[in-house]
């Protein structure tokens, strides 16, 4: 699946977006990202969430689909 990095996101992963192979789970993605980038993309993990099919989800169960983007935190209203 293709997996995009934003802002602290792409700091923490090195690059703005690459493929990886997953179970097809949200928690999955947060584990093998955890895993292979290490501390700071855990607490971009932490603090933030994964935008799968237009929606914020921070459920670990959620089925994703091709593509997933990691979203720090934001601030602002």
């Amino acid at each position: 699946m293709r997996v995009r990095y934003f802002a602290a996101a792409a700091e923490a992963a090195g690059r703005e977006e690459e493929q990886v192979t997953v179970e097809a789970t949200a928690g999955a993605l947060r584990i093998w990202l955890s895993d292979h980038y290490g501390a700071p993309m855990q607490r971009v993990l932490d603090a933030g969430s994964l935008l799968v099919d237009g929606t914020v989800t921070r459920d670990p169960a959620r089925p994703l689909r091709a593509a997933v983007d990691v979203l720090p935190p934001f601030a602002g209203g």
